[in-house]
């Protein structure tokens, strides 16, 4: 398999990774330069990737490049203007919708960077408890009771019962 086509397989992943990358806090261009460097070490390592760990390789590699950018940055910003909207029914809709996203995007900056990645994986990427741990490298359980202490902590911080 030649690198284009190797590209091509690797389209819908990569774009994903994008996209998780913004939700964690990158800037859209921030995000597909961490997105690009990922891919040019995934050429650079290919050989040495097994191939069932290839797509838990590439969250990894990206993931920790995102937190090398952050610490050499000194901030981190969720640019909640760059998400996607969807369609409403009322002229107020979207409005209401960006409001609703600000409260969420800054309950979970209050939570710990685990907790926020793991209700980001499960509940935006939709991805399953064994993928989750796959890519953080924990077991299934970890990753089940650490998603119900990240819900209650989110639910208490929503509310506003923990400060």
């Amino acid at each position: 398999m030649d690198t284009e086509q190797l590209y091509e397989l690797l389209q819908p992943k990569l774009y994903e990774i994008r996209k998780y990358l913004i939700r964690l806090g990158a800037s859209p261009s921030d995000a597909e330069d961490l997105v690009q460097d990922t891919v040019y070490k995934a050429f650079l390592y290919m050989d040495s990737i097994e191939e069932k760990n290839f797509s838990a390789w590439l969250y990894k590699v990206a993931i920790n490049q995102y937190y090398d950018l952050c610490r050499r940055k000194k901030w981190i910003t969720v640019p909640i203007d760059a998400m996607d909207l969807p369609a409403a029914e009322l002229p107020e809709d979207p409005l209401l919708l960006l409001e609703k996203k600000k409260e969420v995007e800054a309950v979970l900056n209050q939570l710990m960077p685990l907790h926020k990645q793991l209700l980001i994986m499960k509940y935006e990427l939709e991805l399953s408890y064994k993928e989750i741990g796959k890519l953080l490298g924990l077991r299934m359980e970890h990753v089940k009771a650490a998603l119900y202490q990240a819900r209650q902590q989110f639910k208490l911080k929503y509310r506003g019962e923990v400060g």
